[in-house]
């Protein structure tokens, strides 16, 4: 609502100061039944929601208008925070018939990318998380995660790398940073973020200390044990601050913050976690590793895993503390079954007691809350109980289970008031009434027999007057302008008696109103008043008794998110025939009948995947060249390593037939090819500064898994590129990190020769008929041949290239050792572009050559000629 050359009117005035506190937001401003939006708002909002955009004259220029109705809110506002916009609802603050002058108004919430209670904005199984970093000096910044929907709130510090590994992992909604630091964080990060600058001063180190202790209530942040964090506390104040500014003050939740401490996870580098497809597919209709193991079935099992998947551990007793529950689980099948039943009627506890924190639930989300409390009684008995026939591992998981029972609150007395008190059929908005049953409140109870026996009251009238009056169709109803009222059609108003007082005259019936009728119409009125007034008043009580268990019930969702997790790492076990590996603190990697575990689900019905043994420690076998032809299968065999491994550290069975794992510390992968062309870097730039990112961030522990390194530039280049790196793996001074390297060129086969721990294998094909067979084994020993070319013509490639491109190669392998190369691509034969059987490339046709330069044609009877021909002709089909 753009100010005029004329008088400003109240109503733009206080849309103009309304507007001005929330720059850049798309303020929705409540008028009347509708939420509208003016100028430049109404052009985005209705580009983003596919409504009308139309102009009124304001004050001698034309303003742009688009809006909705106000009960569509939940329909429209997911659609603009989806685009990234940034919404302020402004809405009525009094009622606008008691108002006088202009309607009271204000921004009752503005609502982010990554602030939301918004159950249509926010994805059920999906954390959605606000970020804030704070750059400090050094290349150490500051991170901080909150999902206000959940209340978790974390915080962290680290170099670039860390901080954007987090940022990848966690996929933010939102990241929040300083104005000043804009051109440092599109470089770091692109702009691949929703993102909100804010101004330095926000980012003062005594200022987050102050809303953080403020906030918890507490003097130091030593007991949270962030206090050695000084840029993640800031980041995390900044959260904080953020949230107040965009009215979120009821915010009891967000009671703990925890630190993601870099030690205990994993490092997966981003370009480890987009190259294996843990959470995200690389291509469109892919398949990620989480689709595989996801299994859990309640909304915070969903959320644990995503986060377990990509933040595996790498301390022993975790690992195998998780590992134990998941072969309990496995030998108790009744135990697990029984555990499945109840966790799969449990709601999204987290986000359910936020909504209570924040005083935003409703009747019908109160009753999920006491069915979802009913559930914890018989899981907390069950995990009480001891298990029947369990194995060692299983007798110490048995005492992991009772400890996590111990850990459950029934919240009996709020579990009682809510059953005794809330309508089983509560409704989904307050506004409905019928909230509360009866028996709670005597006077409710009197006001209900009023209300409904009232309808009985109005039905014997209707009767009464029928039959004083002799009108056979009068009848009596309702509507908001007239309140009840009697209705006599046309045919039989001359019977009305004088004492009636016409309401309202309509085409084919006059309405009426008696005394009586309107004195028992503000009865009713009266009762329904008073019933919502009782039923608000008991169910706010209701909510407020729920706020002293906001942190018990957020322990009980922890609780059911460890044991849906490990639930279904169980299911999938049983499920895909994986079996529990062994964890070690040696340095050996021992795996038999591997498989790829999501390639394996998506064969065709029929086949199996082709499992293969793969071993690899620190001092006999530490680096592996795996040669072979395209589509072999030599990028699957290094993604199932890495992703077994990852499968086992994060606590879950592994796809093979026996896994001895020595704990990894980093996961390196560096597999196929892409290019970021916006940042001007070419694939195979790409390619070198992933490369870099590993070699200089090794350990003794690593796993690093190398694909077709040095491709991207000239033969000569790319094998000397290839060999410099393998060396390198070989000889470092301080560390041995276990290599895996597929590559095409064989030339890498002469370094086992050279280099002890370096070992050649291949993934194996049969050759029959000139044709290949992919048998997809790996097997010791180089190969010599790609069969490129046998690939191209499986692809479709036209025949004139496939046999132009067997005679190149055969003239280039020729003598390939003593030869110069230049001088023999120099000699290439020229390519005259017409087939001639004489001259072919194809060894076929050289052979059927060899066959017809032989053959004396003169002695051959007219049969043996027939049956010649037959043979020849077998020979090239």
């Amino acid at each position: 609502m753009a100010k005029s050359a004329q008088k400003e009117t109240p109503l733009n005035k206080q849309y103009n100061q309304i507007k001005a506190k929330y720059p850049g937001a798309l303020l929705l401003f409540r008028v009347g039944d509708f939420y509208e939006t003016f100028g430049e708002d109404a052009i985005r909002a209705s580009k983003i929601l596919g409504i009308v955009l139309t102009r009124r004259n304001n004050g001698g220029a034309h303003e742009e208008l688009a809006g909705f109705p106000h009960h569509s809110l939940d329909n429209y506002l997911p659609k603009l925070v989806r685009a990234g916009e940034r919404v302020a609802i402004c809405d009525q603050l009094e009622d606008p018939a008691a108002a006088k002058g202009i309607v009271k108004r204000g921004v009752t919430e503005l609502v982010t990318p990554g602030v939301s209670y918004n159950d249509n904005v926010l994805d059920i199984r999906k954390n959605n998380y606000l970020a804030a970093v704070h750059f400090g000096k050094e290349d150490q910044l500051g991170l901080s995660l909150l999902d206000i929907s959940t209340g978790e709130f974390m915080a962290a510090q680290g170099n670039a790398a860390y901080v954007d590994k987090m940022l990848q992992s966690f996929s933010p909604s939102e990241v929040l940073f300083c104005k000043k630091n804009k051109q440092e964080f599109l470089q770091l990060f692109g702009d691949k973020f929703h993102t909100f600058q804010l101004e330095d001063w926000c980012f003062g180190d005594d200022f987050a200390h102050e809303k953080l202790t403020s906030h918890f209530q507490t003097t130091t942040l030593k007991g949270f044990g962030i206090d050695t964090l000084p840029l993640g506390i800031v980041a995390a104040g900044v959260i904080i601050h953020y949230l107040l500014e965009t009215e979120h003050r009821q915010i009891g939740h967000v009671s703990r913050i925890t630190r993601l401490e870099e030690e205990k996870y994993v490092w997966l580098d981003r370009f480890t976690i987009r190259n294996l497809e843990l959470v995200y597919p690389q291509q469109e209709g892919g398949v990620p590793l989480i689709q595989i193991l996801d299994q859990t079935v309640t909304p915070m099992g969903a959320r644990l895993l995503r986060k377990w998947v990509v933040l595996p551990l790498k301390e022993k007793m975790p690992v195998e503390e998780r590992l134990n529950t998941v072969e309990l689980f496995l030998e108790n099948e009744e135990l697990h079954e029984s555990l499945t039943h109840h966790l799969k009627q449990i709601g999204d506890l987290e986000r359910l007691i936020s909504k209570v924190a924040v005083r935003r639930i409703s009747p019908r989300e109160l009753g999920q809350l006491k069915k979802s409390l009913q559930q914890l009684t018989p899981v907390k008995a069950m995990l009480s109980a001891p298990p029947t026939g369990e194995s060692a591992a299983g007798k110490t998981s048995s005492g992991v289970l009772r400890k996590y029972a111990d850990q459950l609150n029934t919240c009996s007395y709020l579990l009682e008031k809510i059953d005794t008190e809330l309508r089983d059929d509560a409704p989904v908005a307050i506004h409905q009434g019928g909230m509360i049953k009866s028996g709670v409140d005597a006077e409710l109870d009197e006001l209900h027999g009023i209300a409904f026996a009232g309808k009985d009251y109005l039905l014997k009238l209707q009767n009464r007057e029928t039959e004083k009056t002799g009108i056979p169709s009068l009848k009596i109803a309702f509507n908001k302008v007239f309140g009840y009222y009697l209705e006599v059609t046309n045919a039989h108003k001359n019977k009305v008696p004088v004492d009636w007082i016409r309401k309202q005259t309509l085409v084919n019936a006059e309405r009426y109103i008696t005394p009586e009728l309107k004195e028992y119409e503000e009865k009713i009125l009266n009762a329904e008043d008073k019933i919502f007034a009782i039923e608000l008043r008991i169910f706010n009580d209701l909510v407020t008794a729920a706020t002293e268990y906001v942190g018990a019930i957020q322990q009980n969702a922890r609780i059911v998110s460890v044991l849906d997790t490990l639930s279904s790492f169980a299911t999938i076990a049983r499920k895909n025939n994986y079996v529990k590996p062994i964890i070690t603190e040696g340095k050996e990697l021992d795996i038999k009948d591997g498989r790829h575990p999501v390639i394996e689900q998506q064969l065709p019905l029929g086949e199996s995947y082709v499992p293969n043994d793969l071993f690899l420690d620190n001092e006999s076998q530490q680096i592996i060249i795996i040669t072979g032809p395209n589509m072999a299968g030599k990028s699957a065999l290094l993604r199932q390593t890495a992703l077994i491994v990852l499968m086992a550290q994060m606590g879950c069975y592994v796809p093979a037939r026996e896994a001895t794992i020595g704990l990894v510390d980093k996961v390196f992968t560096r597999v196929g090819a892409s290019d970021n062309l916006s940042r001007g870097e070419s694939t195979f730039m790409v390619e070198m500064t992933e490369t870099a990112s590993i070699l200089n961030n090794l350990s003794d522990r690593s796993l690093v898994l190398m694909d077709e390194i040095g491709r991207g530039t000239s033969t000569y280049d790319g094998v000397s590129i290839a060999w410099a790196i393998a060396e390198y793996l070989h000889t470092h001074p301080s560390f041995r990190a276990k290599t895996l390297f597929a590559t095409h060129y064989h030339e890498l086969n002469q370094l086992a020769e050279d280099f002890p721990r370096i070992k050649n294998f291949n993934v194996a094909v049969k050759e029959s008929d000139n044709k290949i067979i992919f048998l997809r084994k790996l097997k010791p020993g180089g190969s010599e041949h790609s069969f490129g070319i046998h690939v191209a013509q499986i692809a479709g490639m036209p025949q004139l290239i496939v046999l132009r491109a067997s005679e190149i190669m055969q003239h280039l392998e020729k003598d390939h050792v003593t030869e110069n190369k230049a001088q023999k691509v120099k000699d290439l034969p020229k390519n005259n572009f017409q087939l001639s059987i004489f001259e072919p490339a194809d060894p076929r046709l050289e052979e059927l050559k060899e066959k017809l330069s032989i053959l004396d044609v003169n002695t051959l009877s007219p049969i043996e000629a027939l049956l010649k021909l037959n043979e020849l002709k077998k020979m090239i089909s």
